[in-house]
């Protein structure tokens, strides 16, 4: 096996790194030095889900490293990236690679629909293998619990896919909000205007069976999720409209849109959920997700500031339009809105893309304070990789970005309990006021899936 300056197995190196808080950092002279590190020292990837989203992760984190490993349910969809990466050895089955290659593989880019992010993050992390998934993080509460704590027990390095927390203008929202920028806060309104639904494609899923493309394994598609036809309004791009694949809009897009507040004010669980949900029937519509909807979560008052409301606007019912805004400028529809008893942040989506405190005239006269955040160099894929490098925790690691995601998981049972307000115990994992939503925290998989 090579072995590294430090004298060290490359293996043992990569696997052994710690989750605490006492890490220590490698330099980077004895890992090849600064014209990169030597080929002993490269990081074996290996790609899950690598048809859509996955392929640009899968080539982000390319440079200087091996792609050893591409797995995808569907070939044709996979094509142009198994053509990028001829060396790499093709599966359709994770399972299988593992099995085939445990040894050969350092750590995995996850990329497949949401209900199966869970189980291909599991069965790496049992071997050892650090993993950068895409969002949301899982599909279910119980999910994203049982992650954070094999993160933690397997001593792997993690990445959830929200690639704003890496950005520079994150850092700005928090560093200003710390400072005092708009004073107390106590109101969000945040949300995105992209229109995740199944609703307008579910009469003809019900009528129609079309069969399966000869290039897509449909049961291990399906995965972890119950048994049903293959239908194009799923495969390929659409299944996050779809209750038993997807999280619709609120969890495509809560690790994106809520990460900058969930960051700069330490938002932990929510107290309480309660949705709105216009022109949807739960009993008859319910296998897709709504047009639109209205999701308030009230977070309790933690160390020095006091509670949160934070509404969340999905699809057709957009974020209000703040007053403070100048009449001719646009409204990040997709984005968020922060009051303050002093002043208004507005920003976008993506790790508070385009940051700033409105009106303009009050933007100019903010004195900015120093930045206090390092920031990221070689973007949210580079992070990863250096904490692997490194010996430390990559910036929205599990025990970040599980809690985030549950945001997420939280609002979609409510969307299914709308319109009854819902009081949340995150410790028990319980809703005290409402049993039936208990059952939604820990769906059951298929016969022959489990975590």
């Amino acid at each position: 096996m090579a072995r590294t300056k430090a004298g060290m197995s490359r293996r043992a190196f990569l696997g052994g790194v710690a989750t605490t808080a006492a890490l220590t950092i490698v330099p980077r002279s004895v890992l090849g030095g600064a014209a990169g590190p030597a080929p002993s020292d490269k990081i074996n990837i290996a790609g899950i889900g690598v048809g859509g989203q996955g392929h640009g992760v899968t080539k982000g984190v390319a440079g200087g490293n091996n792609i050893v490993a591409l797995c995808d349910v569907d070939h044709q969809k996979a094509a142009g990236i198994f053509k990028e990466f001829p060396d790499a050895r093709k599966f359709t089955d994770f399972r299988k690679m593992f099995d085939e290659m445990a040894k050969g593989i350092d750590a995995v880019v996850i990329a497949t629909p949401d209900h199966t992010h869970a189980v291909a993050a599991m069965a790496a992390m049992k071997r050892g293998k650090h993993v950068y998934c895409e969002k949301p993080l899982a599909h279910s509460v119980a999910e994203i619990r049982a992650l954070m704590k094999a993160a933690v027990d397997h001593k792997v390095v993690t990445q959830l896919g929200n690639q704003g927390h890496s950005s520079d203008s994150i850092r700005l929202l928090c560093e200003w909000i710390w400072d005092g920028a708009i004073g107390k806060v106590q109101l969000i309104h945040c949300g995105c205007a992209a229109v995740n639904s199944g609703l307008d494609a579910l009469p003809k899923v019900r009528q129609e069976t079309p069969p399966v493309p000869p290039t897509l394994d449909w049961d291990l598609w399906l995965g972890p999720a119950q048994q049903r036809p293959y239908h194009p309004a799923y495969h390929p791009y659409n299944w996050r409209g779809w209750v038993p694949f997807g999280n619709g809009t609120i969890g495509d897009w809560t690790c994106h849109v809520i990460d900058p507040v969930f960051w700069a004010f330490d938002l932990g669980a929510p107290a309480t959920i309660q949705a709105q949900v216009k022109d949807y029937d739960i009993r008859t519509q319910g296998d897709a997700f709504p047009k639109g909807d209205i999701i308030t979560f009230e977070f309790p008052a933690k160390g020095p500031r006091g509670p949160i409301t934070l509404v969340w606007h999905s699809g057709t019912e957009k974020i209000p339009r703040p007053k403070e805004l100048e009449p001719e400028a646009r409204h990040q529809e997709t984005g968020a809105v922060v009051y303050g008893d002093k002043g208004v942040i507005h920003y976008g989506s993506h790790g508070a893309g385009g940051v700033r405190i409105i009106p303009e005239e009050k933007m100019k006269a903010y004195k900015r304070p120093d930045p206090k955040i390092p920031r990221v160099r070689g973007g949210h894929g580079g992070d990863w990789v250096a904490a692997i490098r490194e010996g430390r925790k990559a910036g929205s690691d599990f025990a970040y970005g599980g809690p985030l995601t549950e945001i997420a998981m939280l609002g979609i049972i409510a969307i299914k309990m709308a319109p009854m307000k819902l009081q949340w115990d995150a410790r028990t994992m319980r809703f005290p006021n409402c049993p039936p939503a208990n059952a939604l925290v820990n769906p059951p998989y298929r016969a022959g899936w489990t975590l």
